[in-house]
């Protein structure tokens, strides 16, 4: 479980920041590479989008902002918390925009 360990934001392994029993980071943990605060709810085993509260563990207290550190008892890793973002379709939308406002070659 440790060696997959990875930041939710940027995906670098986080393994080594782990705390014993395995799954528990210290509250002020950071990325090694990103910077981003480790113990937050988008990283957490618990956090699911479809849920109320965005939380499925039923007793913890509702925490506001996702992506910051908090002092939830209840958060354990998870190990996919480290989805890539497929930027595709923002990726083409600036080549077209770029395309259209692109000056005039001289040989047109």
């Amino acid at each position: 479980m440790t060696a997959q360990a990875q930041c939710w934001k940027c995906g670098v392994s986080v393994a080594d920041l782990l705390l014993v029993p395995g799954r528990r980071v210290a509250r002020q943990a950071e990325c090694p590479h990103c910077h981003a605060e480790l113990h937050v709810c988008r990283a957490c085993e618990f956090y699911a989008t479809h849920v109320a509260k965005q939380c499925r563990e039923t007793i913890a207290e509702e925490v506001k902002d996702k992506s910051r550190a908090n002092f939830c008892d209840y958060f354990q890793l998870r190990p996919d918390a480290y989805q890539p973002q497929d930027d595709s379709a923002a990726r083409t939308a600036r080549e077209q925009l770029e395309a259209l406002f692109a000056p005039p070659r001289k040989d047109e």
